[in-house]
């Protein structure tokens, strides 16, 4: 009998969270992250925004050009965002008690045996769906399948607020039309391989014999596509699978090349990985920067710190030296960002989703002023008190 996998997610998670909590905000353009007049780019924005051509990493000041006068601008509140994904994950329960959290806004279920209890998989995604509206006021798209991958997918297909469920017998057909990137494993090297193929949807990689993908992406790689291909993938859920990291990345629309959005694109990333680290109480001390160049150049550089931190600034800091580091000075970036690991081995709680030149001693100031600067967000928002981090990048 095939498993039964669900994957809810949530729909503009922070912008939806500011329009449920600022009524007289609904239905108008919102925008989470710099505010007009400042260097930095958007976190997220709300769907009325995206009809604009406003995307997540976009910088502000391009963003503001497209958007009309009556957009609200709002700063990332991580701490009030973290209680409320608390509260839809502890819904979640409720459901199946086989849920896998992958970070903020989404998450797995198990719902197998519920069939022959609630009903077909069209009357669990709804119910879900509809106790996550009725505890926490927002809408999520919800794609049922028999695994990860085709449960993930689907959740994809009609957002926002939908619900695709896709029975073994038309993963097929499904899968089919879909661009071939949308299978895991695909990357900066493997996607031209499969281009100078002639390959352009999982139909189309589905003709092609296992030997061929072997050839072409390698033994692993190529064993795993053949099968994706045919919707065929991981169909565990485990609630205690630790995850590996906490990253934040962006990519931007067009190229950038301006140090000074780099530096506030990297701040913003910093800031929100220091605050989910600080909400479910990590420490990390690895900390890695991820380049993009075109077409899809990446590059990643990591340094290990003395001491573990969750500090915003410690973030900052290491990840900017690494930039300044190596001969990317003037180079169109495609995507920037940086990601925090190496837990400490007395950290608790549960793990969230995506350097040195010499590593600060603890200091206690510090952890008493994050502390203090994350409870006065939690209560009066984020844009209410900003950390000033130092322009000087470490030398």
């Amino acid at each position: 009998m095939s498993r039964l996998i669900l994957h809810v997610d949530l729909d503009a998670f922070y912008a939806s969270v500011e329009q449920r909590d600022h009524p007289e905000w609904r239905g108008r353009p919102l925008v989470v992250g710099a505010e007009p007049g400042q260097r930095g780019v958007v976190a997220t924005c709300s769907y009325e925004a995206r009809r604009f051509g406003v995307h997540s990493a976009m910088p502000i000041a391009q963003a503001v050009r497209r958007l009309p006068p009556e957009t609200i601008y709002v700063r990332p509140s991580m701490a009030r965002y973290a209680k409320v994904s608390q509260q839809v994950m502890g819904v979640l329960e409720t459901v199946s008690p086989v849920v896998e959290r992958v970070s903020i806004d989404e998450a797995y279920l198990d719902v197998s045996g519920l069939t022959s209890l609630v009903g077909p998989p069209a009357i669990i995604g709804a119910q879900v769906k509809a106790r996550i509206r009725q505890a926490v006021g927002l809408t999520a798209s919800v794609g049922i399948g028999p695994n990860r991958l085709i449960a993930k997918l689907a959740s994809d297909v009609q957002k926002p607020d939908g619900l695709t469920v896709v029975p073994p017998e038309q993963v097929g057909d499904f899968l089919a039309p879909m661009p071939f990137t949308v299978l895991r494993g695909i990357g900066v090297k493997t996607a031209p391989r499969l281009e100078r193929l002639g390959v352009k949807t999982i139909g189309d990689v589905r003709q092609l014999p296992l030997e061929t993908l072997r050839q072409h992406l390698g033994a692993r790689t190529g064993i795993q596509v053949y099968q994706q291909a045919r919707g065929l993938a991981d169909d565990r859920i485990d609630p205690a699978r630790p995850r590996q990291s906490i990253s934040r990345e962006t990519t931007f629309p067009e190229d950038v090349s301006d140090p000074r959005i780099l530096e506030e694109t990297l701040r913003w990333a910093a800031q929100e990985v220091g605050s989910i680290a600080r909400q479910t109480r990590h420490l990390g001390r690895v900390v890695t920067l991820k380049i993009r160049f075109h077409p899809f150049e990446t590059h990643t550089r990591s340094r290990t710190l003395k001491v573990p931190t969750a500090d915003d600034a410690a973030l900052f800091g290491a990840a900017w030296s690494l930039f300044a580091a190596e001969p990317w000075s003037g180079r169109p970036v495609r995507l920037i960002g940086l990601g925090i690991s190496g837990w400490s081995a007395t950290d608790g709680g549960v793990q969230m989703d995506l350097f040195e030149t010499a590593a600060p001693e603890p200091c206690p100031e510090h952890d008493r002023l994050a502390a203090t600067l994350d409870a006065i967000r939690n209560r009066f928002g984020a844009d209410a008190i900003q950390r000033g981090l130092s322009r000087r990048s470490p030398g």
